[in-house]
């Protein structure tokens, strides 16, 4: 489909900026052009276009763009990210994974479900509030480092923004919650994640002379089998229950002679809003303890915290984009906190924060493809949303 330049003067089609921005081959962390096709789409309607690179030594550099239309009061965010994941077996596609082809209905593309076609729709939605005038400011704020180590993005624009006095009263991040409708669900919060490397050391040795040598296996089995058999909780009204997961156990051996001298294992636990990631953490190094105590040994412990368990309670805000959701589709949400985690961690000191958007079935999959009329509908909502809220006015709830 052949792209042109926007004209002021006539409705921004979201299924034409779908297409342009998968034409972009933005794989974390490039960018390949995805930042200068949102500014030419925005730029037009007043939106002062601010880019935003990061870099930290030992990650990759990235652009990041952050769009504001108006000065006052409320400011509705719009977040989202333009990277995306990699093809990979590209043979194994059907269509090119770049080219935004659209084939019996359904928009075929890496990035049209997570989240191209998203941004597409609001910028579309931003478009017809522009045009027609609103009282308080929409700004979008854009990562090209969502898909990656998330560290070069939003948590660095956000505490940009926060330095010099810039606030954001409610923000939609336009992650694919549908599952199998548009429509049919939204994110309200999110359950955290930690993962963990341990490590335990013992003494390599023939297993024909055992006590010559000293088996690290039998404790680390013993320290994963107490975690693992461990119930964390029960659960509660807005959360599944809390869940530890074994992801690895490796010691290298190539032998069956051979008593190893360290073995590793590789674990996550995502946790509900009832623990935090120092919570956990202590929780399994006192379990890797008492082993050590009962068994003998020593191990080493790494954690990496990826998100704390969040919630944004439903009220107004959610009541408001449940309300536009059902006035274009018909349908009335789940308000969930399922899945795994997003940018909406970080937003999620800042601001009052909820995730909508196209169905996820095909994310990160071969042949990723949403159907072409949703991106249109979302726009519809996208909208609705927009202008519910600004209707709202002073009232809108924090």
């Amino acid at each position: 489909m052949p792209m042109s330049a926007p004209s002021p003067d006539s409705p921004y089609d979201p299924l034409a900026i779908a297409i342009e921005l998968i034409r972009c081959p933005s794989v974390t962390p490039r960018d390949e052009g995805a930042l200068d096709t949102l500014e030419k789409w925005l730029s037009p309607l007043g939106f002062r276009c601010e880019r935003m690179p990061f870099s930290e030594e030992g990650t990759p550099d990235v652009d990041n763009l952050y769009a504001r239309l108006g000065t006052g009061g409320p400011h509705f965010c719009f977040a989202g990210h333009t990277d995306v994941v990699p093809v990979g077996d590209e043979a194994a596609w059907s269509v090119e994974p770049f080219a935004g082809e659209i084939r019996a209905g359904k928009l075929f593309g890496r990035g049209a479900a997570d989240m191209k076609g998203s941004i597409a729709a609001f910028v579309a939605a931003a478009e017809r509030l522009a045009r027609g005038g609103f009282e308080g400011s929409i700004s979008l704020l854009i990562t090209g480092d969502e898909e990656g180590p998330g560290i070069n993005g939003t948590a660095k624009m956000l505490r940009t923004l926060a330095a010099r006095g810039e606030t954001i009263d409610h923000c939609l991040v336009g992650e694919p919650t549908s599952v199998q409708k548009l429509g049919d669900m939204v994110k309200i919060g999110r359950r955290g994640s930690i993962n963990g490397w341990l490590t335990v050391r013992g003494m390599q040795g023939h297993v024909a002379y055992p006590h010559l040598a000293d088996n690290p296996l039998p404790r680390l089995i013993e320290m994963l089998r107490r975690l693992d058999g461990h119930v964390l909780d029960r659960g509660n009204a807005h959360f599944q229950p809390s869940n530890f997961e074994i992801t690895s156990i490796d010691v290298g051996n190539a032998t069956t002679n051979l008593i190893p001298g360290v073995a590793r294992a590789m674990m996550n636990v995502r946790f509900n809003d009832e623990h935090t990631g120092a919570s956990l953490d202590a929780w399994m190094r006192g379990v890797f303890d008492q082993v050590v105590q009962e068994m003998g040994g020593a191990y080493e412990f790494e954690t990496k915290i990826s998100g704390e368990a969040f919630i944004t309670e439903p009220g107004r805000f959610s009541t408001l984009i449940t309300e536009a959701i059902r006035e274009v589709t018909g349908l009335v949400p789940e308000l969930s906190t399922s899945g795994g985690t997003s940018d909406a961690r970080f937003i999620r000191a800042y601001a009052p924060v909820v995730e909508f958007g196209l169905a996820n079935a095909t994310m990160h999959k071969v042949d990723e493809h949403v159907p072409a009329g949703d991106i249109a509908r979302l726009a519809d909502i996208y909208e609705a949303i927009l202008r519910r809220y600004f209707a709202a006015g002073a009232d809108a709830e924090r």
